[in-house]
């Protein structure tokens, strides 16, 4: 690059001489670079601030959220990135800076390429199914690890477990957690577990550390371990962010081996206070029934039985009472309707008797040989006899002539 020619006398002010070093830097062409992030400072707007360096130099960089949006990864201190940005200047504390456009993790694309390639494969075969998925035991008595003897890993998970109920040993079952041999120390110590049926539930994980250095716990052999473990297993690689594919093939994935304890070992306080509640939710239960029963039994005694009883009675006698009543007077009343119809018809009788007649002053005359009633004066001759038969006695007559 061209020096820019400077006027020997001008006296530059600092905004003046940092706006030409800008100038300059800028001029720059886009760059490639690779270095470790430290100091990293993520922005609440979403802008990413760190520094890059390697083993003599440190540059600040920036990533403006517009391009950090498409990172595929979450950066954190200590990793190495390549880096594609431009040269820049903030004037106001004269300081130069990469602006970044786009981050990548250094020497991780192959790797992560060859694990995806990996998972599809074994996703395909139906590995990482949710239906063969087992359940954690709600009250494990024991508690495998497979992870390094000497990991902040392991001492995390026997605080834990010791902190939250001591009731539950832990079984560790070493193993190398990063380097060629790891996947294979992995895998046979999965085997004995489930071989000599040590644990309840297994945790198998590690630490957080590089790609490179969980790459263990995506090798193949590793996670058909997992699948044919016949305890469950609970997969703890790394922090948060990071994955593995054991992470799918376990029974349940935890963010951190911590996390791992908290979610297989039961706090035995909480237990205890939930069996103490149990305890007195049945208590209570148990003795409204024995209430229930004893108000059902009370009923039965002599005097409620009685009073029951005469509860039950009384309104029935009652309703006899009532209905007898009402039977006298309807058969009363009948009665007296049949005695008058019966007086009726009596006098309706007796008007019409012949002693009724006689007794008004009428009388009957009738032949004396043959008792013929007479009706009319043609059916007696002159000199018969007759008889004529008033309201009492009878009177016999010659008749001499007829009209």
């Amino acid at each position: 690059m061209n020096q820019m020619p400077l006027p020997p006398d001008k006296v530059f002010s600092v905004t003046e001489l940092n706006n030409l070093i800008k100038e300059l830097l800028e001029g720059f062409p886009t760059i490639n670079l690779e270095g470790e992030i430290s100091n990293y400072r993520p922005n609440s707007s979403g802008h990413l601030y760190f520094n890059l360096k390697d083993q003599n130099s440190v540059i600040s960089a920036v990533m403006f959220r517009g391009s950090a949006t498409y990172l595929s990864f979450a950066p954190k201190d200590g990793m190495k990135v390549q880096v594609t940005g431009k040269l820049s200047v903030y004037g106001p504390q004269g300081k130069y800076q990469i602006v970044i456009t786009k981050m990548s993790i250094s020497g991780e694309g192959a790797i992560l390429k060859m694990i995806e390639e990996r998972k599809r494969m074994l996703a395909a075969e139906g590995l990482f199914d949710q239906s063969r998925k087992k359940k954690l035991p709600l009250f494990p008595e024991t508690i495998g690890v497979v992870t390094s003897p000497t990991g902040a890993a392991l001492r995390d998970i026997l605080q834990i477990t010791k902190r939250r109920n001591k009731c539950v040993s832990v079984v560790v079952l070493p193993a190398l957690v990063q380097g060629a041999e790891a996947a294979e120390t992995i895998v046979r110590q999965i085997r004995n577990a489930n071989r000599a049926k040590l644990c309840d539930v297994l945790i198998v994980g590690r630490g957080g550390g590089s790609l490179e250095d969980l790459l263990p716990f995506s090798e193949e052999s590793v996670v058909r371990a997992i699948c044919e473990s016949e305890i469950p297993v609970v997969s703890a690689v790394g922090h948060e962010i990071d994955w593995a594919l054991s992470d799918y093939a376990a029974d349940l994935r935890a963010p951190t081996p911590s996390a791992a304890a908290e979610i297989t070992v039961p706090e035995l306080a909480k237990v205890k206070a939930a069996l103490m509640q149990y305890s007195q939710f049945f208590y209570q239960e148990a003795m409204n029934r024995v209430q229930k029963v004893r108000l059902t039994i009370k009923s039965f005694d002599p005097q409620n039985l009685e009073l029951k009883f005469r509860s039950i009675e009384i309104p029935l006698l009652s309703r006899f009472d009532n209905a007898k009543d009402a039977l006298f007077q309807n058969i009363n009343s009948k009665l007296r309707d049949t005695r008058q119809i019966i007086d009726n018809c009596v006098t309706v009788l007796e008007n019409a008797s012949p002693q009724t007649i006689f007794d008004r002053g009428y009388s009957m005359v009738r032949i004396k040989d043959s008792n013929k009633i007479l009706r009319d004066s043609s059916e007696v001759s002159p000199g018969a006899e007759i008889e004529i038969v008033p309201a009492k006695g009878k009177i016999t007559a010659q008749v001499l002539k007829t009209e």
